[in-house]
């Protein structure tokens, strides 16, 4: 597959019904979908991301049940949006190529596939499937602070190799600080940047997020991401309004209408927030310690159960290694921490 043509200097990709879901509980309803896809698609913006916040297969026991079916959903995003491709995410092992291919007759024009940093090898079958049903596609290589920029790379090109027309260095715990960020970058775009676009997903755990996709556009990344009001696990992403603000500061074309996006935040988004990410103890502890930001409601709701501190489970599955996928050993870290301090420890 060969990488799409770009009509801009850099393709902003927004998240907010896709990373939101975690910070919506995966509570996302049509009518929320439909006003935020028709306010993005109106804006300027050219891909727009739908699933469980997990991806497709998400809505589970283990992840966290969706109020609406996501086909539903994405069905929905698709008679809204006018000009912009509607994505949507797929975790190997949580979705399956019969998601994907529902997906795509409900609508979904471009998988992006996530992986591991170091298991990009278990891609190529979607990647293939992609292909089949004429999908653009996308590879999520995800807490990219957990290997060094040159194996980050290897595993780039594991991707591309696949079909991957888009590698992005995906910062899932918000951990990486902007010369480990600009490492990576510089790895993936000296490796792949002849044959594929690579891009950066941002969270806002250190605050590094708006900074690191302005590093990512200098040294060659043309795929970032963001979310309205930041919607997205932990300290959520890149904030989309602000990205948009930013790069017309810098004269970066982006395609996008700042006001456009700035009312969507304010008028369509803020109205159904429960709650607004934010960086605090518990989200910037995700940062610090380097813990996949989608641990964080997990993790909170484990502390409100078992009466011990969110930031200290937080800080405990950073130590054990924890990734994407363990969110069910949350529990054993709070049932330990529990026990423990019920016997005085």
């Amino acid at each position: 597959m060969t990488r799409p043509t770009l009509a801009h200097d850099v393709r902003i990709v927004d998240t907010t019904l896709r990373d939101g879901s975690h910070a919506m509980a995966h509570q996302f309803t049509e009518q929320q979908v439909r006003d935020t896809v028709r306010a993005l698609d109106r804006a300027g913006v050219e891909v727009i991301e739908v699933t469980h916040g997990d991806g497709l297969g998400g809505s589970s026991f283990n992840y966290g049940f969706s109020h609406t079916d996501e086909t539903t959903l994405i069905a929905a995003a698709r008679e809204e949006a006018k000009q912009a491709k509607i994505a949507v995410l797929l975790v190997p092992g949580i979705g399956t190529v019969e998601d994907l291919k529902k997906a795509r007759d409900a609508g979904a024009d471009m998988v992006r596939v996530a992986t591991h940093c170091t298991e990009a090898d278990v891609s190529p079958q979607h990647f293939a499937a992609a292909r089949d049903l004429g999908m653009e596609t996308a590879g999520f290589l995800m807490m990219a602070h957990r290997t060094p920029p040159e194996d980050l790379a290897k595993q780039a090109r594991i991707m591309v190799d696949a079909g991957c027309q888009a590698p992005y260095v995906t910062d899932s715990a918000g951990a990486l600080l902007m010369r480990d960020a600009r490492a990576r970058f510089e790895a993936l775009v000296a490796e792949v940047g002849d044959e594929a676009w690579v891009g950066y997903h941002g969270h806002q755990n250190m605050s590094f997020g708006v900074a690191n996709s302005v590093i990512a556009y200098e040294v060659g990344v043309r795929y970032v991401d963001g979310s309205l009001c930041a919607l997205g696990a932990g300290a959520g992403n890149s904030p989309t309004e602000v990205l948009a603000a930013v790069f017309d500061r810098l004269d970066i074309d982006t395609g996008l209408d700042v006001p456009g996006l700035l009312a969507a935040a304010e008028e369509v988004v803020r109205p159904y927030l429960g709650r607004w990410p934010k960086m605090d103890r518990n989200a910037i502890v995700q940062g610090w310690a380097g813990v996949y930001s989608s641990f964080l409601l997990h993790a909170e709701t484990a502390a409100e159960r078992y009466k011990v501190p969110a930031h200290e489970i937080l800080r405990r599955c950073g130590e054990r290694g924890l990734v994407g996928g363990q969110e069910d050993m949350i529990i054993d870290v709070a049932i330990e921490m529990a026990t423990k301090k019920a016997e005085g420890h």
